[in-house]
């Protein structure tokens, strides 16, 4: 399904019933990054999936440069299409940056929050990072581009453990989407939109309920990053799973979903 915000459409998913939750993506993912927790989860609560502007189905944003701030208009534009008071809201990565904006900018809006891997502000290792990201995009090198970006995001564990899958996305991946123009001009405009993060002086005006859940081999947002978050968020569970990767939700998708699931129904109160 489609929406309209500034001009432009943004798609979206919506399956279940009950009380909502928006899941938003990291950098590189889509709304059907997240189909293998529908089975488990709809039966339980509403499960909204987006694509922010530049990912997935949405359209382009060619309107000239912009930051995260307008993905998070577009949640909000989002709620008020589906006509919600409230709802609860995951992010990851990119898409948990976003979902820090909104829980600042629109606290009433919010009902519980779920941060994984993600952080406060863009420092210079993350920066030099997603400089590096677009540096070898421009190639146009799929192979270049996977080598690139794609390990990082596991831990060395299940890279290495995980050969006939790992193998499998780059089969898929480097020759395909990861050579596309269209795709690699979509991640260096997404990549430009979040250097200017820098929250850190505001994440205290959160009042959702938080859990923010941080793996121990996260090598794009390190554990330290993430601290930053339980120490400065007022109202916070934090979780450390072990010897897992950025891209957590895949190499643990039962503990995943089990925590996602736990959040939901847990009794905690805004402040």
């Amino acid at each position: 399904m489609f929406f309209e915000f500034k001009g432009h459409k943004v798609f979206y998913e919506v399956d279940g019933k009950g009380k909502p939750l928006i899941i938003t993506n990291g950098i590189m993912m889509s709304t059907k990054s997240w189909i293998y927790c529908l089975e488990t989860m709809t039966p339980l609560f509403q499960v909204i999936r987006v694509d922010f502007f530049d990912q997935g189905q949405s359209d382009d944003y060619l309107d000239g440069p912009y930051n995260q701030d307008l993905q998070a208009e577009l949640l909000l534009a989002l709620m008020d299409h589906l006509g919600l008071e409230k709802a609860s809201l995951f992010g990851v990565s990119y898409g948990g940056e976003v979902a820090i904006k909104f829980a600042i900018r629109y606290p009433e809006r919010l009902e519980k929050l779920i941060l994984c891997n993600t952080g406060a502000w863009t420092n210079p290792w993350l920066k030099d990072i997603g400089d590096g990201w677009n540096d070898i995009g421009a190639t146009r090198n799929g192979t270049c581009y996977y080598n690139i970006t794609i390990p990082v995001v596991y831990s060395p564990q299940f890279y290495d453990s995980q050969r006939e899958w790992m193998d499998a996305r780059k089969a898929l991946l480097a020759p395909g989407v990861f050579s596309d123009p269209h795709f690699l001009g979509r991640m260096e405009r997404l990549v430009h939109s979040s250097e200017a993060l820098d929250e850190r002086a505001n994440v205290g005006k959160i009042t959702a309920p938080t859990l923010i859940v941080t793996s121990e081999y996260d090598m794009l947002l390190p554990r330290p990053q993430q601290q930053f978050l339980r120490d400065h968020i007022p109202h916070n569970s934090w979780v450390v799973i072990p010897e897992a990767g950025h891209g957590f939700m895949y190499e643990d998708p039962e503990l995943f979903i089990t925590l996602v699931i736990g959040w939901m129904f847990s009794k905690r109160e805004k402040i």
